[in-house]
């Protein structure tokens, strides 16, 4: 479930048996934590520990690097430019370790990088957007299409705070296939067209394989399924400030339950270029249905 590296360095260089054992632990559903390795604000960052940064309408502060357009932050002028340098540089710092802990992800892609700095506990969500609920990522608008995966770094830059205060609480649920097994059966087919219409209309970006109506369609009935959100296999796991973890998303069920000041890096990657594709999320579902999803 958790799988622990005493790794304090951003840029290595790992050693091959730290390699091995953390592409194998993420492949096979592991969350890697990384209890020693603290993304560091400067003094003229600190500031930027303030919820109100966000503009109130999206949960995230989300920076498109390749473009450098910040979105979703009440930042404006040289606030904005400042704020897009620490979410900047934190990515950059994320892709360089990453891509030097798991060389062997040689297709390896950053998308966008993300800061959270709204308390998740205590907000109100409707039932499909609130993540404090078990849940696999699948995202309406960004098709993976043959079944790309989402890899996501995560680090807590909260302050510490007294008893223990500023972790950020996340539960873990069962692993993917069991998981898929109870749902899969239950699933509606998506209406035909539907896919073709929305990449037509610039709904999304491109058009939706079976493959990702399969995944939005898991993650919304795990969420709308208030018996197995209570009664699932479940697992506590905490990260302390100054901490940072690595996990595929789009496999390992997670829920947020609390925590603010998070930064987050996702990352895209070819089922090909995995050590082990047969345990991708997409050749899961193709076994269980029988059917090609890409």
């Amino acid at each position: 479930m958790r799988e622990t590296f005493d790794i304090a360095s951003w840029t290595g260089p790992f050693d091959a048996d730290t390699r091995t054992r953390a592409q194998t632990a993420l492949e096979n559903g592991s969350v890697l934590y990384f209890p020693n390795l603290a993304f560091r604000l400067g003094n003229s960052e600190m500031g930027f520990l303030d919820a109100r940064l966000t503009d109130g309408k999206a949960k995230n502060i989300s920076l498109d690097h390749t473009s450098g357009k910040i979105q979703g932050t009440s930042a404006v002028g040289e606030d904005a430019v400042r704020l897009a340098a620490m979410i900047e540089r934190f990515g950059a710092g994320a892709t360089e370790f990453v891509t030097g802990l798991l060389p062997g992800y040689a297709g390896l892609e950053r998308a966008r990088t993300s800061y959270r700095p709204v308390e998740v506990e205590g907000r109100a969500y409707s039932v499909i957007s609130d993540d404090r609920l078990l849940h696999v990522d699948a995202f309406p608008s960004r098709p993976m299409q043959a079944g790309r995966r989402i890899l996501r770094f995560f680090a807590n830059v909260a302050p510490v705070k007294a008893n223990g205060g500023g972790k950020r609480r996340w539960h873990v649920g069962e692993p993917f296939e069991p998981f898929a097994r109870k749902f899969v059966p239950r699933l509606r087919p998506h209406f035909p067209g539907k896919s073709w219409l929305y990449g037509k209309l610039g709904v999304t970006r491109g058009q939706r394989s079976a493959y990702d109506e399969m995944m939005l369609s898991l993650h919304d009935a795990a969420k709308l399924d208030a018996d197995y959100q209570n009664n699932s296999p479940q697992s506590a796991v905490e990260f302390p400030p100054g901490s940072c973890w690595l996990v595929y998303t789009d496999m390992v069920l997670h829920a947020v339950l609390a925590g603010e000041f998070a930064l987050e890096q996702t990352f895209h990657l070819d089922v090909a270029q995995m050590g082990e594709p047969g345990r991708a999320p997409i050749r899961v579902l193709e076994k269980l249905t029988g059917k090609m999803l890409g």
